[in-house]
């Protein structure tokens, strides 16, 4: 017996049985029918159809809600966040509730988090992590906030209360460009260039007066002021970060 596709209706005890005819060797007497059977439970499980991550910002404090969506058995939530040079680590010690609905047959997940970023946090990515160890199905749900004083940062906005928002925030940007803002960057001889070539950035802000300092940093490398940046012997893909300031801010 093949079922193809599993449908929820398909989920319950399936029965096989069967039936030999056995005479003893005699072929004088009549044939005796004898049969056996067996019984399994069929489960059928559902990965994640949808998953949603909403937030609510007041200065660093951060509220997170993940939902996953129609489920079977209910899925796993984790929170991740990923340094700007590239290292994910699991969020310890989060103060965070939990709640498991039933829809229909499937179930919905929801993880509520409060967290404060750093002072010193000038971009953070927080991923929300869903695992369904039953289908074996991950799904990554991420936003990232990011400080004004950061090139290409969001404008920053204001909240009904008048109180200044100061992060910024991104949803799902991996791979993507974000909204220039007042601090530009260009590249010569551009933003893709050939393994172990030179490449210079230079970063400008139109209009903006007074005239800004420039401080550039990669991970963990000291700043290196300046309005340009060059880069000798590219080797790998990197994310370059440009801190512009000047007495307003």
């Amino acid at each position: 017996l093949e079922i193809y596709p599993t449908q929820l209706s398909d989920e319950g005890e399936y029965k096989c049985r069967i039936v030999v005819w056995d005479n003893t060797g005699n072929s004088t007497e009549p044939s005796v029918p004898i049969s056996k059977e067996a019984r399994m439970m069929l489960k059928v499980n559902v990965p994640p159809e949808k998953v949603e991550i909403t937030h609510l910002t007041s200065g660093r404090n951060l509220s997170l809600r993940c939902k996953s969506e129609g489920a079977k058995p209910p899925a796993d939530i984790l929170w991740t966040k990923t340094s700007p040079d590239g290292v994910e680590t699991e969020i310890p010690d989060l103060a965070k509730t939990r709640e498991i609905e039933p829809a229909g047959e499937l179930y919905d997940t929801a993880e509520q988090i409060f967290y404060q970023l750093e002072e010193n946090e000038m971009i953070a990515k927080i991923s929300c992590v869903v695992r369904h160890h039953n289908t074996n199905t991950t799904i990554y749900k991420n936003i990232t906030f990011v400080s004004p004083a950061i090139q290409n940062a969001l404008k920053v906005t204001i909240q009904r209360f008048a109180e200044p928002v100061l992060y910024s925030s991104i949803e799902n940007q991996d791979g993507r460009d974000n909204k220039a803002g007042l601090v530009k960057i260009s590249a010569d001889p551009g933003f893709k260039v050939p393994y172990n070539t030179s490449v210079t950035l230079k970063a400008a802000a139109p209009g903006v007066f007074p005239e800004p300092r420039y401080l550039w940093w990669v991970g963990d490398q000291t700043g290196i002021a300046g309005r340009e940046l060059h880069i000798d012997n590219l080797e790998e893909d990197k994310s370059y970060y440009v801190l512009a300031e000047n007495p307003l801010g």
